[in-house]
């Protein structure tokens, strides 16, 4: 009898976390896009906003950070840090986990890593230095790397490569990247909610300062980094579909 009645409580828990379940699911992916066009590493010449052209070769950066705006006004903060790397698929594909389930009207959230996490030195999971976006303890995380080959670069091999990180001021990289939602979004717990982004790698090159290959083909420390995060600031957009 003692069996029956744990077993009974047992399931009506079970059965009151599936009704009243308070986390949903929501996954986001990251089209990656040079201006309409898909991004195709390698292979594919492109051309910037001076018409001058140029081929990208690698593109990966760290999101984090995650502010989601209720319909009845509430902010949830989820505190993950994500790498999303062209080079990996799957990557571009993240799972939000711990958002209670509820209408959404927007969300927000810094391209970068945060201060505490660069004061923290090498970690694992995305913040792992295997990932090759770690300086040093003092200097902390790369949050944008963006490599290519561009025929105008000056640099040997006719390169280019932008190494964007630095959380200190007047060095500070971090953005925060603002996504209204066209429509309030619903999730649950029973289905997983997706969300499609575009991200637009022409918008790196330009808005508010149009970069020349030839005259900024490297930027690999804080020199001219701000100018950078200043025009990736933008580069998110919902797709059109989503609206």
């Amino acid at each position: 009898m003692r069996s029956k009645i744990v077993i009974s409580i047992i399931l009506v828990t079970i059965l009151s976390i599936k009704l009243f379940g308070q986390y949903s699911t929501l996954q986001l992916n990251f089209g990656h896009y040079i201006g309409d066009q898909k991004l195709v590493l390698d292979s594919v010449m492109f051309k910037n906003e001076l018409g001058q052209n140029f081929t990208v070769s690698k593109f990966k950066y760290y999101v984090s950070n995650f502010h989601f705006k209720s319909s009845s006004g509430k902010d949830i903060f989820i505190n993950e840090t994500f790498l999303i790397n062209e080079d990996e698929e799957e990557s571009k594909k993240i799972i939000l986990n711990k958002l209670p389930a509820g209408n959404y009207t927007s969300f927000d959230f810094i391209l970068g890593v945060d201060s505490l996490h660069n004061c923290s030195g090498a970690q694992s999971g995305a913040l792992d230095p295997v990932n090759a976006m770690f300086w040093a303890w003092n200097t902390g995380y790369i949050f944008l790397k963006l490599e290519g080959f561009a025929p105008n670069s000056l640099s040997p091999g006719k390169f280019f490569e932008y190494h964007i990180g630095g959380y200190k001021q007047p060095s500070n990289c971090i953005r925060k990247i603002s996504i209204a939602l066209g429509k309030e979004v619903k999730t649950d717990a029973a289905i997983t909610k997706e969300i499609k982004l575009k991200v637009n790698i022409l918008e790196i090159l330009k808005t508010p300062t149009t970069i020349d290959f030839s005259k900024l083909s490297s930027v690999t420390d804080h020199k001219n980094a701000t100018l950078v995060a200043d025009n990736y600031s933008d580069m998110f957009k919902l797709m059109p579909n989503e609206k």
